[in-house]
């Protein structure tokens, strides 16, 4: 497995259970980072950490954006590792903006062919190709938002 890979694979794992089991994600980071097989870089653990704390404060907003723009696959419906494949996915090309679609695209789908069902690899890049579709849109309404509650918090 690349090493990035091995990292969005940490991520996704500390996702699913913080999504899975509500488990504080900062102690199953520290556990999935203590069980690796072979350990992360400092800066592949970075790189996870980015993911798992950039991810969690915008479920609700990925989840709703995924909701509108892939109508199709009812989010109730998506199963638990998916909709985090998806998040990160989302998260990376929507939000952060570091990786490049195609590169967030294809590491969904390697993610899904490792810890999905044998349609989550098809499924996964079906959706994702729907998102990227409405990727600056998306971008925009991420940033607004996050605009918004800074200036909430700065005013309290």
């Amino acid at each position: 497995m690349k090493p990035r890979t091995r990292a969005r694979s940490i991520a996704l794992q500390v996702l699913y259970e913080t999504d899975l089991a509500n488990h504080p994600a900062a102690e199953i980071f520290k556990i999935r980072l203590e069980e690796s097989e072979t350990p992360l870089s400092d800066e592949l653990a970075e790189f996870a950490r980015q993911i798992i704390f950039g991810v969690l404060p915008l479920t609700q907003d990925l989840d709703q954006l995924i909701a509108k723009y892939a109508p199709e696959w009812p989010l109730e419906q998506i199963a638990t590792i998916d909709r985090n494949i998806l998040r990160i996915a989302f998260w990376e090309f929507a939000v952060s903006r570091e990786t490049p679609v195609k590169v967030a695209i294809n590491e969904a789908v390697e993610l899904a062919k490792l810890f999905g069902s044998d349609s989550a690899p098809r499924f996964i890049n079906g959706v994702l190709g729907t998102l990227v579709d409405h990727e600056s849109e998306i971008h925009q309404i991420i940033k607004n938002r996050i605009t918004r509650e800074e200036k909430a918090h700065l005013e309290s």
